[in-house]
């Protein structure tokens, strides 16, 4: 896209001076990122939002601007939490031909990390996201809209699953008999947080739906966490969903498509070290029965997503891009080792989770 026409764009914002330069910037995958820096030496973060994976965008951006404004009266330092630059016009997103496009007051002396290089990154991870839990403890979630609708109701993950099965559109099925099984075998765990939900004993929180170590801005000084990023996907749902994807991604010491499954574990020492910071910030506001179930999100989070890979294998890879023959396939079988090994794990994790869960650990 032509420079001009960003800088067109990104002085119909509010910025401190005139945008000078426009450059791509980060390495997302869904919005078109840009480094925006204003003739007086701000800089700022305007995105493209992706409308074909957030067709809802007018949706999407009264969630983000609830949510930062709300976290905004919780922080003693701006740089605490992400605040949206508003249009000169008034409101906080611009729309023309090419898209939807919105500014970021940038986060200076900040950096985030791809994976986990060091096992403090992952306790810092969790500070950051037990925060996020805390500060939005009292937030009124049904408020929100359903960015994603079902993102993580299990229920219907696993319909669309048995689904795929049943359809069998690239004639697949046959040849992922054992993972089929596997899946199917743990059919009675997939109502378990729906219902819970629905009985009224697990309540309705914000959640961020994306929590992964590049969605932490850490200190680039002191390595501590300064804030949680991308709320494309905030919207209403369970504490344990946050809590058991951050398990399912930082916790496994191999990729996530890696083909030697022997190298695919949950580490308990990095397990603890995110239980520890998580729960560090909001055990006071959770309730007894989301710190129950925490080791059980785990596990759930981590089968979902398996059953999700499969289920596009099955149907010839057409949500998840894939990189090579059986891509999905591969991504299926390191989460089903991952379930597997909580599985064999689960007293421990709930002996990690008992300890921190009480005061002064």
């Amino acid at each position: 896209m032509a420079n001009n026409y960003l800088l067109d764009i990104a002085n119909k914002f509010s910025l401190i001076g005139n945008a000078a330069s426009a450059e791509s910037y980060g390495f997302g995958h869904i919005n078109d990122t840009y480094l925006v820096v204003a003739d007086s030496g701000t800089r700022y973060i305007m995105q493209r939002i992706n409308n074909k994976v957030f067709p809802n965008v007018v949706g999407l951006m009264k969630n983000i601007e609830a949510v930062t404004n709300f976290l905004s009266k919780k922080v003693s330092n701006p740089d605490e939490c992400l605040r949206l630059v508003p249009l000169k016009s008034g409101g906080v997103f611009h729309q023309d031909e090419s898209g939807y496009y919105r500014v970021y007051y940038f986060i200076e002396d900040a950096m985030t990390y791809q994976k986990v290089e060091e096992p403090i990154h992952f306790y810092f991870s969790g500070v950051a996201f037990g925060r996020f839990q805390n500060q939005l403890s009292d937030f009124p979630a049904e408020t929100l809209c359903e960015v994603i609708p079902n993102f993580h109701n299990t229920e219907s993950r696993f319909a669309d699953f048995k689904k795929a099965v049943e359809l069998d559109v690239m004639g697949r099925a046959a040849s992922v008999k054992e993972e089929i099984e596997f899946a199917l075998a743990r059919e009675k765990d997939v109502s378990v947080l729906v219902n819970m939900q629905k009985r009224g004993e697990l309540p309705l929180r914000v959640t961020h739906n994306d929590t992964k170590l590049n969605n932490v801005m850490l200190d680039a000084k002191t390595g501590k966490p300064k804030c949680v990023i991308d709320l494309d996907t905030v919207m209403p749902g369970l504490s344990l969903y946050d809590f058991g994807d951050s398990i399912r991604f930082g916790s496994n010491p191999a990729a996530e498509d890696e083909k030697d499954l022997s190298k695919v574990f949950c580490d308990l020492d990095l397990f603890e070290l995110y239980t520890k910071g998580f729960l560090s910030e909001c055990r006071e506001q959770l309730t007894g029965n989301e710190i129950k179930m925490l080791p059980f999100s785990a596990k759930m989070m981590t089968y979902e997503c398996g059953i999700r890979f499969l289920a596009d294998h099955l149907s010839g890879d057409t949500y998840f891009k894939i990189h090579r023959e059986n891509h999905n396939l591969d991504r299926c079988r390191t989460q089903f080792k991952l379930v597997e090994d909580m599985e064999l794990k689960m007293d421990k994790m709930a002996e990690i989770v008992d300890r921190h869960s009480k005061k002064g650990n």
